[in-house]
C-alpha cells in the first residue's frame, strides 16, 4: 500500500511538473508551431473586421516563433458574445485574442447585463486607432452647427442599445441639452448612411471619422453633410475648428460623465487577451502589436485601404480601463440611467 501511494504521488508530481513547465515555457519557444485564433466581434466587411484582418496578416512575423494568426468572426450582441467567450471560455495560454467594440470594456459599469465580464481583468494588447467620432447633419436638415442642436431636433439613426450610435446621442441630450431624436434598429452604420440618402433620418451620430474618410469623404468635401461636433477626449487634427464635446462640460460631474462615456474612443480598435495569460506572453503580444503598427508593409497596406492607424499601447489601454473602473459608482449609475 505504501509503495502504491508513493508511486501514485510520484506520478502526480510529474504531471504537475509537466503542466507547470508548459505554463512557464518561454514565449519564444511556446509560440513556435502554434496557431493564434483572433476572434472578431462583428461580421465580415465592417470596420472592426477590416482592422482585425490586416493586423492578423502582419502581426505574426513580429511574434517569436511566428505562429499563424487565424481571424474568426464571432458576431453577436454588439461584440459582447466574443468578449464573454474570451473572458470565460478561451484558452488562457496566449493562443486566443479578440477585437471587440471600443466601448465593451466599460459596458459592465454602465449596467449592460449582457456583459458578463470585468473589463479591468482582460490583458489589453493595444489599439490600432485612437478614434474620434463625429455627429453630422444632412445638407437639407436646417442644422449646420452644434449650437443648432440645442434648439432644433435632429433625427438620427441607431444600430442597437449598446452601440455608440444609440448611447452617444442619449448622453448628449441628457448632459448638454441637445435635441436629437433616435430612430433605432438599423443593422449597421452603412444602413444609416443609406437612410440619410433616402431621407429617413437627417443625421448620423457616433460616426467614426476614420470611416468617414474611407467611405464617404466626398460627402464632407462637397458639404453634403455638416460635421457638428467631435466625440472623443481630444480633437482630430483634420477638424481643428469643430467643437470637442469635452470642452462643452460646464461642471465637474458633467466632465466625469463625458469622460466615462468617451474614454472608449481612445480604444478605437482594441485587441485583448483573456485574464490569466502568463505575463511574459502578454508582453510578447503587446510588443508584437506595436511593432506591427510600425511595420512598413503593414502601413503601406493600411494607406492603400485608407485605414487610419494611430496606435495606442496595451499598457496605455490597461491604465485607461483601470481609471474607468475607479470612477465614483454614483457617477457610473447616473450615466447608466442616461443610456437606458
Amino acid at each position: 500500500m505504501r509503495a502504491a501511494l508513493r508511486t501514485s504521488g510520484i506520478a502526480l508530481g510529474l504531471a504537475l511538473a509537466v503542466s507547470a513547465s508548459a505554463h512557464a515555457q518561454p514565449a519564444a519557444d511556446f509560440y513556435k508551431g502554434k496557431t493564434i485564433e483572433m476572434h472578431i466581434g462583428y461580421t465580415a466587411g465592417g470596420g472592426y473586421d477590416v482592422y482585425g484582418r490586416i493586423v492578423a496578416r502582419h502581426m505574426s512575423k513580429h511574434i517569436p516563433g511566428n505562429p499563424q494568426i487565424v481571424p474568426k468572426n464571432t458576431p453577436g450582441a454588439g461584440s459582447l458574445r466574443a468578449a464573454n467567450w474570451l473572458y470565460a471560455a478561451a484558452p488562457k495560454d496566449g493562443t486566443a485574442i479578440a477585437t471587440v467594440a471600443r466601448g465593451a470594456a466599460f459596458d459592465p459599469l454602465l449596467g449592460v447585463t449582457a456583459a458578463q465580464f470585468d473589463g479591468n481583468k482582460f490583458n489589453w494588447i493595444g489599439s490600432a486607432n485612437d478614434e474620434v467620432s463625429v455627429c453630422v447633419s444632412w445638407k437639407d436638415s436646417g442644422i449646420t452647427t452644434y449650437e443648432d442642436l440645442l434648439t432644433k431636433e435632429l433625427v438620427v439613426g441607431g444600430t442597437g442599445p449598446t452601440a455608440d450610435t444609440d448611447q452617444f446621442p442619449k448622453v448628449m441630450n441628457a448632459v448638454l441639452g441637445t435635441k436629437m431624436k433616435l430612430i433605432p434598429g438599423y443593422p449597421g452604420g452603412n444602413d444609416i448612411s443609406m437612410a440619410l440618402e433616402r431621407g429617413e433620418v437627417k443625421g448620423r451620430c457616433a460616426w467614426s471619422w476614420s470611416s468617414v474618410i474611407s467611405t464617404r469623404m466626398n460627402w464632407y468635401k462637397e458639404k453634403t453633410v455638416h460635421v457638428l461636433i467631435q466625440l472623443a477626449l481630444q480633437k482630430h487634427p483634420d477638424l481643428p475648428d469643430v467643437p470637442l464635446i469635452m470642452d462643452l462640460a460646464k461642471t465637474e460631474e458633467q466632465r466625469q460623465i463625458l469622460t466615462l462615456v468617451f474614454a472608449r474612443q481612445t480604444m478605437g480598435r482594441p485587441f485583448m487577451a483573456p485574464p490569466g495569460v502568463p505575463a511574459d506572453r502578454v508582453a510578447i503580444l503587446r510588443k508584437a502589436f506595436m511593432d506591427t503598427m510600425k511595420d512598413k508593409e503593414f502601413l503601406a497596406e493600411a494607406e492603400k485601404g485608407q485605414i487610419e492607424i494611430t496606435p495606442v499601447s496595451g499598457e496605455a489601454l490597461q491604465a485607461l480601463v483601470a481609471k474607468g473602473y475607479a470612477v465614483d459608482p454614483a457617477i457610473a449609475k447616473k450615466t447608466a440611467e442616461m443610456i437606458k
